[in-house]
């Protein structure tokens, strides 16, 4: 059509008549005079709507599909990461609670024995020399420590310290085959050298053959001369089995450690050994018949102070 006039005034007259009748068709309600017409409508385009409809809607339920399976996806992915945040914080709360009871029981350890200690974490454990059973800590000398220190954790005698670098340094395992050891019989004070049994128990040696020693009792360190290289009454373990020794000097027993070298993480190095030996004040009070004996450290800490122990005989290597 061309853009005349009369072309002009015709689109208006149609426009106008459109509104005259939406507002008829409004004020009418359901009785409008337009109803007819528009159910007439409504009966041919509905068959057509419902065609268009039924084509149509599987497109669109495919593509919301696609779009809520994604939707889905990242909040599958979404609760992963909070799972697996979760579990870090779990894991890393019960590492610090773990490590926290190893530090309580190291620090009454040394306060009972009155041991300066320095303390120190385990980062690797084997034969890091030749084939002795050792462990590698992170404290060396920038720390104050030397070889042939103590090293201790709050169950008991661990090892000493062999190797020093500047930021870790070796010890030796009280389970080793070549470690060995004076002890002291806890009552009795009976004497006797101690050695490693690597995955079975210690044997110890009593010097007095005659002694009065029977399964269940305790040992400790006896001590060496300026506390190298053990300081005196460290927990090394309760005896096993007394086995015969008709005839002989000496009196052989067997000894279950205290500590569990396959489980060390928080250990302490002795830096500074007591003023007095603690002797058995260090063992936990004894069980009573039928309690089932667990090696911990007693009571409170006490106050450390710097000192050279009286000097007596090297009780180990």
């Amino acid at each position: 059509m061309r853009d005349t006039r009369e072309s002009r005034l015709l689109l208006i007259l149609l426009v106008a008549v459109a509104f005259a009748l939406i507002t008829v068709d409004i004020k009418g309600g359901e009785d409008s005079p337009l109803g007819p017409a528009r159910h007439a409508a409504a009966s041919v385009l509905g068959p057509v709507e419902r065609g268009a409809a039924s084509v149509v809607n599987p497109v669109a339920n495919t593509v919301r599909a696609f779009r809520d399976t994604a939707t889905d996806s990242g909040r599958t992915d979404q609760l992963a990461r909070e799972n697996t945040e979760l579990r870090q914080k779990l894991a890393s709360s019960d590492m610090a609670t773990g490590r926290t009871k190893q530090l309580d029981d190291l620090l009454r350890t040394a306060g009972a024995g009155g041991y300066t200690v320095k303390a120190a974490q385990v980062i690797a454990i084997g034969p890091a020399q030749g084939f002795s059973w050792t462990i590698t800590i992170d404290a060396g000398s920038d720390d104050g420590l030397t070889r042939d220190m103590t090293v201790i954790n709050g169950q008991g005698l661990v090892g000493r310290v062999t190797t020093v670098a500047r930021t870790t340094a070796t010890v030796l395992l009280a389970s080793d085959p070549g470690f060995s050891a004076g002890t002291r019989l806890e009552g009795s004070g009976e004497i006797g050298f101690a050695s490693g049994g690597g995955d079975s128990p210690m044997k110890v040696s009593l010097l007095n053959g005659k002694a009065q020693v029977k399964n269940g009792d305790r040992l400790v360190t006896f001590g060496s001369q300026s506390g190298r290289p053990f300081v005196p009454g460290v927990p090394v373990g309760k005896v096993v089995e007394v086995q015969a020794n008709a005839g002989q000097l000496t009196k052989t027993v067997l000894v279950e450690p205290f500590v569990q070298f396959t489980r060390l993480d928080l250990v302490g190095v002795v830096v500074v050994p007591p003023r007095a030996d603690p002797r058995d004040a260090v063992l936990p009070p004894a069980p009573t018949p039928g309690q089932s004996q667990a090696p911990a450290a007693p009571a409170q800490p006490t106050t450390t102070a710097p000192a050279t122990p009286p000097a007596k005989p090297n009780g180990g290597n």
